[in-house]
């Protein structure tokens, strides 16, 4: 009777379109999937694909966009927009077919701020959850849509922020919040909106600015690169609550996620324009701040106030990334840095276990799936390495078109974004 039961449960739920706890496995709710960390929970993934080999379907994208793949139930979801920036959309396909369900232009924008080349109009990616769908292309526009029809529930146009080389910070949803960063060359500050209605909750303003001193007048100035951040937030619970983990420029910060309030922060100036998302495991929190002359710490998250001499774990200086996020495996911490060299750390101590140089230049976040790590750079090379204590390649693959947006799966399909089109991929 139990079995009987729960196989009427199961098909009701199919019915009602609702899906039952362990169905939710195959959705892949925002960057970096379910946890935000990268993991992927799927067996099953093909490790070998190329053009015309293991593709089970292919859609062009025109425009220039970067913005990672998000799934809920059939659909997939993304945003994009031209090279000049001077509209903004949101796609959906459906998942197993490619065929798309919507196309729909949000917004319009006659004069859109610089974008830097090796950025996009439309970087950030969405958040779906069921029955609706969240989008931000900074400052420009922020809004949420009906994941039915597409159509849109609410929108919001005004927020000022120079981004000054483009948005690229993705949105966080938690609980009833959406949470926003903007860190432009202007106004750095942090936003939790009311995802039911878009109505602005709280509003942080970070509280670290870099000024410097103009050598021929003697004046503060500010240089708009050194108040840049890229990077996208995530929660963690720490003693007992929640934490957002937020990275500014110069200084990786808490906050409580319900309020805004600022709990703890991290200084590390002269580092700007960090774009990895943290990820976190016993006890810490692992971040790369800044890029180019980027430092990995790791920071126990239990402070309050300044901590930058308190709780810092370890620093590692060698193979840090400036744009692919962290991956932590259990005891591991597996990384790519934009220049094509990838090593494995021991998360709790920071010693490298190994280093390898795979080549190419990366800009796509790991993904960790069945034991197997999956790189993509931006030139078409994609690697699949074991998970492990030694460096073993698995798989080198090759497609059209590199990647500048992070992979997503959804059960044994992987869906990848390279700089022309979108692909499922599967056996």
């Amino acid at each position: 009777m139990r079995e009987s039961f729960f196989l009427v449960v199961v098909i009701g739920a199919w019915m009602l379109g609702v899906s039952p706890g362990w169905g939710e496995r195959g959705n892949w709710p925002g960057y970096r999937g379910p946890g935000d960390q990268g993991h992927a929970e799927a067996e099953g993934l093909v490790t070998e694909w190329g053009e015309g080999k293991n593709v089970r379907w292919k859609v062009a994208i025109p425009g220039k966009a970067w913005s990672s793949p998000v799934v809920w139930g059939e659909r997939v979801w993304v945003t994009n927009a031209p090279e000049e920036g001077t509209w903004g959309s949101v796609l959906c396909f459906d998942k197993n077919t490619g065929k798309k369900i919507h196309e729909k232009r949000l917004f319009r924008n006659p004069a859109p701020q610089y974008c830097h080349p090796f950025n996009s109009y439309a970087s950030p990616t969405p958040v779906v959850e069921e029955g609706r769908v969240y989008v931000s292309f900074g400052s420009p526009y922020n809004g949420c849509l009906d994941a039915a029809t597409g159509e849109v529930i609410w929108e919001r146009k005004d927020f000022v922020c120079n981004h000054f080389r483009g948005a690229g910070s993705s949105p966080l949803i938690y609980k009833n919040l959406f949470i926003l960063h903007f860190d432009g060359s202007d106004h750095q500050f942090v936003v939790g909106l009311d995802k039911e209605t878009g109505r602005t909750v709280w509003r942080t303003e970070r509280s670290v600015d870099f000024q410097d001193l103009d050598q021929a007048t003697g004046k503060p100035k500010r240089d708009g690169d050194f108040r840049k951040a890229f990077s996208t937030p995530v929660v963690m619970e720490a003693g007992g609550r929640d934490i957002l983990l937020s990275q500014g420029s110069m200084a990786m910060y808490a906050y409580e996620p319900e309020t805004g309030k600022e709990i703890w922060r991290v200084e590390k100036l002269g580092v700007h324009s960090g774009s990895t998302r943290p990820v976190t495991g016993h006890g810490l929190v692992f971040v790369p701040m800044g890029l180019g002359k980027s430092v990995l710490f790791a920071i126990r998250p239990d402070g309050e106030g300044v901590v930058s001499d308190t709780h810092v774990a370890w620093t590692h200086s060698r193979v840090v990334p400036g744009r692919p996020s962290l991956l932590l495996d259990g005891d591991l911490l597996f990384i790519v840095d934009d220049g094509g060299i990838a090593a494995c750390l021991e998360a709790k101590t920071g010693n490298t276990v190994w280093k390898e140089r795979i080549g190419g230049n990366f800009s796509a976040s790991p993904m960790l799936a069945d034991g197997k790590i999956y790189l993509f750079d931006q030139d078409g090379k994609a690697i699949v390495i074991e998970a492990g204590r030694d460096f073993k390649k698995v798989a080198e693959n090759e497609l059209d078109a590199g990647c500048m947006a992070s992979p997503a799966v959804s059960g044994d399909l992987l869906i990848v974004r390279t700089k022309t089109h979108l692909y499922g991929i599967g056996g």
